[in-house]
């Protein structure tokens, strides 16, 4: 930082210098979008002045004031949109735009490449409106005053969009932000009076505060012209500036609920459903809901929950998603307008109001509603849903008891009978069950990959039993509160042990499976005794055809794949042993016997094979790998090598 006499120098940090970079010499398609950004942002800073104006009569402005203007002046080729609202101090100018402190800057800088670099919707996707300011001047002053602080305590940034920014106190006699662009040359379309008026209307036009700009002198009257005295004007309020949720469904466009959803998301793309509905009685509020086409950016940060805004009686009061929709539901955005709550609403009053919480479940239920049509009656547009969201959906099955019935209806499994881009609800899984088929099975992986190609499949293959394949972490969880459906239990192929009445078996089968456990009885006593430690037990299985072991976890044990995902997120991890299954019908398994000379390490190399079968890591790869050479050297020889140690 360097000092002169009335102004300091800061460097901006790394990410909004490449942030800076990439608005100054990237070719954005659509420019304008930098007016969309400051006028939203004096919009929020003016709905931030009214809410705290709420509890500090002090901050209370004249009504008249609040307002947003845009000026243009040609001669010194610069655009200004001004606000009274909150303002800012000089710590806050320093922390909201010479830093990346509450910015998607670092996601937005990684996210951009090739063409992606030319969508400008993305600069207000990733929260970074303000530097889009850079597209089209070379630089930019922002003069500021927090509101209840003194007229002296004002501050102006000022920046050419390179690597630093200067900041100097400044006087200024009323609260709010003025932001002055000096237009590049090449961007004199943004001096024109009827373009700027263009673009407010496209973007800008449901913003509840008034727009002005000054009209131009050949558009006054006599009497404007003979009033105005000085730098005075005529004004002409150039947006609508109707709360669109609050007027009739029946006088309300397609296109317009397109732009407010934009206005909303920053996503150009048409949302895949509009619900727009109206609650009176007991109470009395307005909810204009939208389901995106397309995952936002943050969609797994599920501690930035900012889709749905509260106001009450069309004043603008918080964006706090989690408290007016479920975090299974935080890619809905929208706004839901009260008019029975106090316009002095805190987050505590928000977390223990009965209001709130039959206004989220009201919203929540409608939401499911129209999810379970486009199930049914739009299979295009809910495959998108399902492919976009379906992963953070299936939260709602552990998060929301009161609706998981609902919920499962519309979940979507990959299946042993189903390609890999192929999925099936569980209604349709049911039907498709054999008459002898008591459960619903499945198996969960890490992968699809992985739990289509586990050994615990192939009777189940062999039986012509379908099973759902499940490779989301979200699955563990899920399956352990989703425990029936249809008064079908839900039974993992990986734990337990299996009825062979239900996949097809017979009294022969059973009596040819007692005699086998009795043939390889002293060969499963022996193989437990040698991984002691690291096995439950060894017993015979029923479940592989192919495979000559596997590993089971015991019925109300951790499976395998849910130690691994617990300890990958540095969670401990109850480490209850599995069971090794043998295959009594594998060659190699019938070629071992209790007294095998090289039976410890025929031990080991199965439970390692079986344990990699299923997407496991070995603690000991090295050991695994000269055990195998030991046994391919006698196997080669056909003499027993020397006994591992």
């Amino acid at each position: 930082m360097t000092k002169s006499a009335t102004a300091e120098s800061f460097t901006f940090e790394t990410e909004v210098q490449q942030l800076l970079h990439l608005m100054v010499h990237s070719l954005y398609t659509h420019k304008e979008v930098f007016l969309r950004e400051l006028i939203s942002n004096a919009s929020d800073a003016t709905d931030r002045l009214r809410f705290a104006a709420l509890t500090d009569s002090s901050l209370a402005a004249n009504g008249d004031e609040l307002a947003i203007t845009v000026e243009i002046d040609k001669d010194n080729k610069t655009l200004t949109v001004s606000d009274r609202g909150i303002g800012m101090s000089r710590d806050e100018v320093i922390d909201n735009i010479g830093t990346i402190a509450r910015s998607g800057t670092k996601h937005f800088v990684s996210a951009l490449s090739g063409e992606q670099a030319k969508d400008a919707n993305l600069i207000g996707q990733f929260g970074v409106g303000f530097y889009s300011v850079f597209m089209v001047a070379d630089r930019v002053t922002l003069d500021t005053r927090k509101a209840g602080e003194p007229d002296d305590a004002g501050v102006r940034w000022a920046s050419a969009g390179t690597g630093e920014y200067s900041l100097e106190p400044i006087t200024q006699a009323h609260s709010g932000t003025s932001v002055t662009l000096h237009l590049r040359d090449s961007e004199s379309e943004f001096l024109e009076n009827f373009r700027v008026r263009h673009i407010i209307s496209k973007y800008s036009d449901h913003v509840s505060l008034p727009i002005r700009m000054p009209r131009e002198a050949e558009e006054r009257t006599d009497s404007e012209k003979t009033e105005a005295t000085g730098d005075e004007a005529a004004w002409d309020v150039v947006n609508k500036g109707s709360a669109l949720w609050s007027r009739p469904k029946n006088e309300i466009s397609d296109e317009e609920y397109q732009d407010l959803y934009s206005s909303l998301s920053y996503d150009p793309e048409p949302p895949l459903a509009t619900l727009h509905n109206r609650v009176e009685g007991k109470q009395e509020y307005v909810s204009l809901l939208f389901i995106p086409s397309k995952a936002p950016f943050d969609l797994w940060d599920r501690d930035r929950q900012h889709g749905v805004k509260l106001y009450v009686r069309r004043i603008f009061i918080m964006d706090d998603t989690k408290h007016l929709m479920p975090a299974y539901l935080r890619f809905v955005r929208g706004i839901i307008d009260s008019a029975d709550l106090p316009l002095n609403v805190s987050r505590e009053f928000l977390q223990h109001n009965k209001d709130i919480d039959r206004i989220r479940a009201a919203s929540v239920k409608k939401i499911l509603a129209e999810i379970k049509r486009m199930a049914q009656q739009d299979s295009e547009k809910f495959q998108t849903f399902w492919t976009e969201f379906g992963k953070a959906f299936k939260e709602g099955i552990v998060e929301d008891a009161d609706n998981r019935q609902s919920i499962s209806e519309l979940l979507r499994f990959a299946t042993t009978q189903e390609g890999p881009e192929q999925t099936v609800a569980l209604d349709t899984y049911v039907k498709r069950m054999p008459m002898k088929q008591k459960a619903i099975y499945y198996i969960t992986a890490e992968s699809h990959a992985a739990a289509a190609s586990s050994p615990h499949l192939e009777v189940f293959r062999k039986h012509d039993i379908e099973v759902l394949l499940l490779s989301d972490p979200i699955d563990e969880w899920l399956v352990s509160q989703l425990t029936e459906f249809a008064d079908k239990p839900l039974k993992s192929v990986a734990k337990g042990a299996l009825d062979l009445d239900e996949l097809g078996s017979d009294s022969s089968s059973e009596k040819k499976h007692k005699d086998t456990a009795e043939e390889f009885g002293d060969l499963a006593t022996k193989l437990k005794e040698i991984l002691d430690g690291k096995v439950k037990d060894v017993r015979i299985s029923r479940r592989l055809t192919d495979s000559p072991a596997c590993l089971v976890a015991d019925e109300h044990d951790l499976g395998g794949n849910l130690e691994r995902i617990l300890q990958a997120v540095g969670q401990d991890a109850p480490g209850a042993k599995p069971i090794l299954e043998i295959n009594p019908d594998h060659p190699l398994i019938r070629k071992l016997s209790a007294d095998h000379a090289q039976l410890s390490d025929w031990a080991l190399v199965l439970f390692d094979q079986a344990a990699l079968s299923e997407g496991a890591r070995l603690s000991e790869p090295a050991e695994f790998v000269r055990r195998m050479n030991t046994l391919l050297v006698a196997a080669g020889t056909g003499e027993p090598a020397a006994e591992s140690s």
